[in-house]
């Protein structure tokens, strides 16, 4: 069973990796995610995500910088091994590379404030080949604010539903553009207002790219069923996140805190039920989150296939699930 995965974080793990002085490249690592890995767990397509932890880099480097020494990470590494997977900006490219035997790489970026509430910001980096794009992080840039972050103590860090501001004037005009140009916008990590204002004024399908079901998980980061019901009447995806915290609600864990693919099922299911078969998909999170259940990298994810063929999911319903409805989105948007 082929997977499109929308999101991981693994550039910045192996640029960071780097910077510290280790050893880490794309073909072979202790992440969770590398090209042998990608392989045994039969991929097609990898979104991977330019992070930017904005607080983390202020008064050390421009964001736009930042943005750019990740970019020439993804570049120089993947180019390393043609043979195995290619680099696209376009459907075509995902076909073409799947015509011969290849995986496929798409270059997406993580925190809006990497443009500076430039457009041609954007439109460069869509040069460079960013095809899908959140508005936020976990804080507030020019665009638009995720949902509040509040610090209570050791141990009791939370996240409050952002109910009252979403997108800004400016990040409306960048909806726009990105929707001309043909850059999917992403609103995992949009508070809940932002989320609502781009299912309103949206005019072509978008996605969550890791984000999953609140009905089954509580954290705000998690969609309600009015926001995957909009995303699935937009003709849009949401790629369910494996993050620990995010498939399973805290009381409910054990000791040691661990979920399952029984978890992950239960997302999917009520995705389906909310939004329909077509607007569920996968993203991992992979390097950018803790994840604990059977599935401990890319290598296994056949291990879900497996599962939901088990749960009595149909064939069709399992490729949709994989790669099919994503593929749909990309048919669309990547020209």
């Amino acid at each position: 069973m082929k997977v499109a995965d929308m999101h991981c974080d693994t550039i910045a793990e192996i640029y960071a990796k780097r910077q510290a002085g280790e050893e880490c490249g794309i073909l072979k690592n202790n992440l969770h995610i590398d090209l042998e890995k990608m392989e045994r767990g039969d991929y097609a397509v990898q979104n991977f995500a330019v992070f930017a932890h904005m607080e983390n880099l202020k008064g050390k480097m421009p964001l736009p910088e930042y943005a750019l020494r990740l970019i020439d990470t993804f570049f120089t590494e993947l180019r390393r091994y043609p043979d195995r997977i290619g680099i696209v900006r376009s459907f075509r490219d995902i076909e073409k590379n799947m015509a011969e035997g290849r995986m496929s790489a798409l270059l997406t970026m993580e925190e809006g404030a990497i443009c500076e509430g430039k457009l041609e910001y954007l439109r460069i980096f869509y040069e460079l080949g960013v095809r899908m794009f959140t508005f936020t992080w976990n804080f507030p840039n020019e665009l638009a604010y995720p949902n509040r972050y509040e610090y209570l103590g050791p141990g009791q860090d939370s996240f409050v539903p952002e109910t009252e501001k979403g997108l800004t004037e400016k990040g409306f005009e960048f909806l726009e553009e990105m929707e001309r140009l043909g850059i999917i916008a992403d609103v995992s990590h949009l508070g809940d207002k932002g989320i609502l204002d781009v299912i309103s004024h949206a005019k072509r399908p978008f996605v969550a790219s890791h984000s999953g079901a609140r009905a089954v998980c509580r954290h705000c980061r998690n969609l309600t069923d009015e926001m995957i019901r909009g995303i699935g009447e937009k003709g849009g995806v949401m790629g369910v996140n494996y993050f620990t915290e995010f498939l399973r609600d805290k009381e409910k864990f054990g000791d040691p805190m661990k979920t399952s693919l029984d978890d992950m099922v239960a997302h999917i299911r009520r995705i389906i039920r909310v939004g329909g078969i077509d607007s569920v998909g996968l993203g991992s999170d992979f390097d950018g989150a803790a994840v604990s259940m059977e599935i401990t990298n890319a290598g296994d994810m056949q291990l879900l296939a497996a599962r939901l063929e088990k749960e009595g999911f149909s064939t069709e319903e399992i490729e949709k699930i994989f790669y099919k409805n994503v593929f749909r989105v990309y048919r669309e948007f990547l020209k």
